[in-house]
């Protein structure tokens, strides 16, 4: 099977214009035409996609907190992370500079390669296919949401967690950074000493490991 062909499976669509998934796979440093203004259109279909299904699935959830949901969903390190599950750093077109300081693996290359995908699908085959697409990249975060939580980042709904229980708030500690500073990868521990809770995120940003690790915190908190 061709690497174009690999990938199509992987994202369960089949082109019909295979010049569309090819553009979008390629970066500026690559050739043109490359994926920018794919990003640009992918952008719009997936928030549009996102609040759909979010306003159709959480009847009782409010505006605002729709709204910090959907950024939740759309933002960078979520796109990276759904990219690299679809190991989509495989399929870029890079130029030589950017292969050379790993640009397959930076957060933001994979996350605007996901982008131009989605607004590939659309050109491809209509809002529909597209949405169906985004339906599911990302059926298993939907369905996690807890509608208690909605609109809550993982480090408040964390503490919030533990203030209920009478628990101290969780330490947050740096690691170690990896990478080199345009590609940087924090990773981050969260520990409730109190009951001896310890776990680890990792991030594009030091915020985003924070995240990742309260969310890792409040998983195992929910499951006790």
């Amino acid at each position: 099977m061709s690497l174009a062909g690999r990938l199509e499976k992987a994202l369960g669509h089949a082109f019909k214009q295979p010049g569309l998934l090819q553009q979008a796979l390629t970066h500026r440093s690559h050739s043109s035409p490359h994926n920018e203004r794919l990003e640009f259109l992918g952008d719009s279909v997936l928030n549009c996609s996102i609040a759909t299904q979010l306003y159709q699935r959480f009847a009782a959830i409010k505006e605002g907190d729709l709204s910090r949901l959907r950024a939740n969903l759309v933002r960078q390190e979520t796109l990276a992370e759904i990219a690299a599950e679809l190991a989509l750093g495989d399929f870029l077109r890079l130029g030589e500079g950017e292969l050379k300081s790993g640009g397959f693996r930076r957060p933001s290359i994979l996350a605007d390669a996901l982008e131009a995908i989605i607004g590939a699908v659309y050109l491809d085959g209509g809002f529909a296919a597209a949405h169906q697409f985004i339906a599911c990249l990302y059926k298993s975060r939907i369905e996690q949401i807890d509608p208690r939580d909605a609109g809550k980042d993982a480090k408040t709904a964390l503490q919030e967690l533990l203030q209920a229980r009478r628990l101290p708030v969780p330490q947050y500690d740096l690691l170690a950074t990896r990478g080199e500073a345009h590609a940087q990868e924090f990773e981050v521990s969260c520990a409730v000493p109190a009951i001896e809770l310890r776990v680890t995120g990792s991030g594009a940003s030091r915020r985003g490991a924070e995240q990742q690790a309260a969310q890792a915190a409040l998983d195992q908190l929910k499951e006790a």
